[in-house]
Formats: C-alpha cells, structure tokens, sequence
C-alpha cells in the first residue's frame, strides 16, 4: 500500500507522510491563533516571524495579527511565559533580518532582474526598494510595521550594499521594537479587558486595518504626486 512500511508486522506511516500532515496541519492552523499557539507553542511562534522576516517565500505569513493575539492568549490563559516569549521572538526578528541581507548581499543588484514565480514575488521586491530609496537606512525599522514590505527590506539594504554595522543597529532596534511593542501591545489589551479572547477576531481586524495604513497612505500619496505632476501649469 502507497505511504505505508510493514514493520514489526504493523502497517506504519512513512516518515515523508507523517511530515506531510504535520505541514497541512499547519496551514489549517495558521490563522486560528489560538489553536496555533497551543500546537507549536514557542517553536512555532518564532519559525513564523523567522521565515516572516528572513526569507522571501515568508511574505504571506501573519506577523502583527500574530503578535497581539500571542499577547493576548498569554494573558488569558497563562499557556506561555510572556517575557520568555517576547524575547525569543526578538532573536528570531533579528536573526530573520540578518539572513534576509545576507541573501540580497549575495545576490546582488541581479536580484531585481529575477523573474517572478510562485515563491518569489517580484513585485513587492520593486515595492520595497522604492520604500528603501525613499526613507535610505531608516526602512529597516519602518518597513517592521508595514506587511510584505518587512520581509523585502533587509533583502533590498543587502542587495544595495548597505553597510553592515549600520544595518545591524536598525535591524535590532526595528526588530525589538516591533516585538515587543505588538507582543506586550496584545499582553496588556489582555490583562485590561475581560474576556476579550472570545472577541480575539475583533482585535485581529483592528490590527491588521492599522498595519494596512502605511501602504495605503503611500499609495494615495504617490497618486496624488502623480496627478500633479501631469497636470498643465
């Protein structure tokens, strides 16, 4: 039978199965946070902002939402240990933006030519390197608060052969200052208001509306700059 050993005279999963189901039960779970962070606890929680912020497939994952509901679950049920947490994920922030510069130091300018494909969207890549033309080194720690952009930023400084040293010093300041203030943000929320982890959807929506901002300001502000700029004096 396909997917299955004979082994101690038991039919048994394959290894390559039982990794299989773990992975779909991950993509089921990823948007219901609380059952996310009961299955896969701290592991879980750092691999997202890791792979959120260093790698460039990690696009799509939650990353505010997920912090404050983290927050949030903590306060309510106790399940993780809030300042174990918010440090680990510090690490995971920082190390994340560490590996996305070193791929666009790599890769180079060349990295912009790339074609795009399903695990490479080349268009926020363009995105964030006008966000890093725009605001230079400072993108690094706006580009934390604004989704998509975050996890193109560090590869954009790398490929632009921004100076390591400097970039550091954004990369942990943006990281932790993210962390801590979307982690402890959804802690204190959960401390102060009773049951507010049965109305965990409402908080969700009001953050992801909030990260949604930015982007949007900019686009109206780029459209705008536009019309001016065709318009006859």
């Amino acid at each position: 039978m396909p997917g299955l050993a004979w082994q101690a005279g038991r039919m048994k999963p394959y290894p390559s199965d039982l990794c299989m189901e773990a992975i779909i039960e991950f993509f089921q779970q990823l948007y219901s946070f609380d059952e996310l962070i009961r299955w896969g606890g701290y592991a879980i929680l750092a691999a997202i902002i890791f792979t959120e912020t260093g790698l460039l497939i990690g696009f799509f994952l939650p990353g505010d939402s997920l912090l404050v509901s983290a927050g949030v679950l903590v306060a309510t049920t106790g399940l993780l240990d809030i300042w174990v947490l918010v440090g680990l994920l510090c690490v995971a922030a920082v190390l994340g933006d560490t590996v996305g510069y070193w791929i666009g130091h790599s890769t180079g300018p060349r990295i912009f030519t790339r074609e795009k494909s399903l695990f490479f969207a080349r268009d926020h890549l363009l995105k964030a390197q006008k966000f890093y033309e725009k605001y230079g080194g400072k993108t690094i720690v706006i580009a934390r608060f604004v989704p998509i952009v975050r996890t193109f930023a560090p590869v954009v400084a790398g490929a632009a052969g921004m100076d390591y040293r400097k970039f550091f010093l954004y990369n942990f300041f943006g990281g932790v200052g993210w962390i801590t203030s979307m982690t402890l943000g959804g802690y204190f929320l959960g401390n102060a208001i009773p049951n507010i982890e049965k109305n965990i959807h409402i908080v969700i929506a009001v953050v992801v509306i909030v990260s949604l901002l930015p982007p949007v300001f900019e686009y109206l502000k780029a459209r705008s700059e536009a019309k001016s700029a065709v318009r006859p004096r």
